[in-house]
């Protein structure tokens, strides 16, 4: 317990220890532009190439093999466009392609020829060309404005700096801050909506240990899966067209198939997500007490009524796959972060913190007249935002999750053309809903939704005090009598389903023929979106409002932070942007008397296999090539299968694909995930727990050449032995 409690200031605030001047190895999220900052720390490491080969403008660099997905991260792997990722991240295209005919979730996919790649309409591939400062600029039209202003030149300013950056090219470029808004940086990118499903494995395979072994180790999952990006014949990006043209990246990914050992240099370059390590410990408060158990409640009861459809029926199951494995992950994270912030005592951790802050803010009058009133501002906005800390999470989990409630909100924009009678907004309205009718209502099970809905409500009913919670909640109660909540809003739900458009393709469809008015507004559905909208506005203001003025809170601390360690090489949170994390291949202790091995092998596969289990089922195939050690030019030293390994590199959700990359920058594995010690990553990092688990390269290879025969993408790879 004692080890589990020391966490060092350094580990709440980012960056190793109060005294020295470089965080250690393993931690940060770095900006590729400015790696040459680490280098030298990177070359004692074992890194043997430059900081130019992993970002450079003008030539090709490492940083032109990572591929944003926007949810996800892949790596190009060959010449000709092929990239890799993680079968998770694949999860939606396996999905959208799956059907009970064809069911890839479970049987796999290999296409055998480019013909019959399969495209992947929500995937788009993005190249970052280039980023930038623009702090400067940025300061100097924004700085002195009141916040009204302020917005709104921030707005005129980017959309100026971006117009610019992008002018005479296809390129699109977004502004970012960091560091809470006290530096801006700009990012371009090139982007390609063609991108096409090539490989992948059974979800035996690639989901292998499903849920159980979810943020576990040791873990033995094939998480991979192969995509191809394809480009129009000018070299360009371009829509689906069976004339396009493999792309052909100005840089893909050596692959070393020598195998990793303990204490190797490793590096992750990927998109990390979202971190809050400079949460304030009234947000982590907040956290832990309310919001988190809330959210775990309200998802762990959608994946309980979705799974007992599922099981049922094996459409439902495949229609509803991706839905419910991303909700699975969320849920679990979020029982994860909560036992680690008490476990890891990171609320006093950021508390002891705050007040060596507050000592060094009042220790001179200029640093009091900047930093003086941070923490005063901070306790009494969260004293006056504690009435509305659960209403926003109960009301969106609810309703966001709601495939009907969702339908009904696209037609704000019908309503608002038929109230002005706007015979041309009218049709073009129409026509949005009518070109995205067959993909939203390819995978709805209005069945499922209604339960869904139904448990929600009344978890929503039970958990919050009647002044804060939706008011038709106590309305359904009053108008469908029954004997318990549960029971009213299921009468509720049915008759929705039954009566709205919403629910159903021929409804919509008839509707969208003769668009009414009168019928729209009639419509249960939509009144749901009304009313839950209506009951927004009363409090919404004072979340904005909340937010905004924390924003600014932090944005001071941040910046007073930067002054009480002035030789500290801090690195920002990570926001959706190309990053670096740099570190070794380790082995860990989770607790005293505990040591893991930084591998595992086949024979874990073997070893969990039960056929009656379906998180632990393994492909005949398989396990005969896995008895038979058929693993070809695969196999380790000693003649065995490595599947997974264990880093301490420093990772975040956005990086699941990101390759793992050696000092000689080949491509050794694929991160999938983090470990259960250290799900409160995102918030704090602890060098004694946190972990990177990457698949192998080595066995995604086996898996493409051995088990799945599809030796034709091997060859288009470059191999290192």
């Amino acid at each position: 317990m004692n080890k589990l409690k020391c966490l060092t200031l350094a580990a709440i605030l980012g960056f190793s220890s109060l005294s020295g001047t470089a965080s250690t190895p393993d931690e940060g999220m770095w900006l590729p532009m400015l790696i040459n900052k680490n280098y030298d720390e990177m070359k004692r490491l074992g890194f043997k190439l430059t900081a130019d080969d992993i970002y450079q403008v003008n030539n090709s660099s490492l940083k032109d093999a990572i591929v944003s997905l926007g949810f996800c991260t892949g790596e190009m792997i060959s010449a000709e466009g092929l990239m890799l990722t993680n079968h998770h991240c694949g999860y939606g295209s396996i999905q959208y392609h799956s059907s009970v005919e064809h069911d890839y979730l479970t049987d796999g996919f290999w296409a055998k020829t480019r013909e019959e790649e399969l495209s992947s309409p929500e995937m788009i591939a993005s190249f970052l060309v280039r980023m930038e400062d623009v702090t400067a600029k940025i300061l100097k039209e924004t700085n002195g404005l009141p916040d009204v202003e302020k917005d709104a030149k921030m707005r005129e300013v980017t959309k100026a700096l971006t117009a610019e950056a992008t002018k005479g090219t296809h390129y699109q470029a977004i502004v970012r801050d960091v560091f809470g808004g006290n530096q801006y940086l700009l990012f371009v990118y090139e982007r390609f909506p063609d991108v096409r499903m090539v490989g992948a494995p059974p979800s035996s395979i690639g989901k292998f240990g499903g849920d159980t072994d979810n943020w576990m180790w040791p873990r033995h999952t094939g998480d991979f899966s192969l995509f191809r990006v394809y480009m129009g014949k000018d070299g360009k990006p371009a829509p689906y067209s069976k004339d396009n043209v493999p792309y052909k990246p100005k840089k893909h990914l050596p692959i070393s198939i020598k195998g990793v050992s303990k204490g190797d240099f490793s590096m992750v370059m990927g998109y990390p997500g979202r971190t809050n390590r400079y949460a304030f410990s009234r947000e982590l408060q907040n956290s832990v007490e309310k919001v988190n158990p809330a959210i775990v409640a309200l998802f762990g009861k959608r994946l309980e009524v979705m799974k007992a459809d599922m099981d049922k029926d094996a459409s439902v199951r495949i229609k509803l796959a991706d839905g419910y494995a991303s909700i699975a992950n969320t849920w679990k994270y979020y029982i994860g972060q909560n036992e680690g912030l008490l476990k890891l005592d990171v609320i006093s951790g950021k508390q002891e913190l705050e007040r060596k802050f507050v000592k060094f803010a009042n220790s001179t009058p200029a640093l009091k007249a900047k930093y003086g009133e941070v923490f005063t501002n901070v306790d009494k906005l969260y004293d006056d935002y504690k009435p509305y800390i659960l209403r926003n999470t109960y009301l969106n989990i609810t309703t966001s999750t709601n495939g009907l409630y969702q339908y009904a909100a696209l037609s704000k924009g019908l309503a608002d053309a038929l109230k002005k009678n706007d015979k041309d907004a009218i049709a073009a309205e129409v026509k949005k809903l009518q070109d995205g009718m067959e993909e939203r209502f390819k995978d709805y099970t209005p069945e499922t939704d209604q339960k869904v809905l139904a448990a929600l409500m009344t978890l929503y009913y039970n958990d919050i005090p009647k002044d804060q919670r939706l008011p038709l909640l106590d309305e359904i109660q009053k108008k469908y009598k029954a004997k318990t909540p549960e029971e009213s809003f299921r009468k509720f739900t049915a008759d929705m389903y039954k009566r709205s458009i919403w629910a159903s393709k021929e409804r919509l469809n008839a509707f969208l023929a003769a668009p009414d008015l009168k019928k729209l507004e009639a419509d249960p559905a939509y009144q749901f979106y009304v009313k839950a909208g209506d009951f927004r506005k009363t409090y919404i203001d004072h979340v904005n409002s909340f937010s905004a003025a924390i924003a600014v809170q932090k944005k001071e601390y941040i910046a007073g932070l930067m002054e009480m360690f002035p030789n500290r090489e801090m690195y920002p949170d990570a926001n959706s942007t190309m990053r670096v994390s740099y570190g070794k291949i380790s082995d860990y202790s989770p607790k005293d008397g505990v040591e893991f091995s930084y591998y595992t092998t086949t024979r874990g596969i073997l070893e969990k296999f039960d056929p009656n289990n379906e998180e632990f089922v393994v492909p005949q195939r398989l396990i005969d090539l896995i008895k038979e050690k058929d693993f070809g030019q695969y196999a380790d030293t000693k003649g065995e299968l490595v599947v997974a390994f264990l880093s301490d590199n420093d990772i975040t959700g956005g990086n699941s694909g990101s390759p793992v990359i050696n000092g000689n920058g080949e491509l050794i594995g694929c991160a999938f995930d983090g470990n259960w010690e250290a799900m409160t990553g995102d918030l704090v990092f602890d060098k004694n727990y946190k972990k990177t688990i990457s698949v192998d390269i080595r066995y995604v290879l086996f898996i493409i050449d051995k088990y799945a025969g599809a030796t034709h993408l091997i060859n288009e790879m470059t191999l290192v032995k």
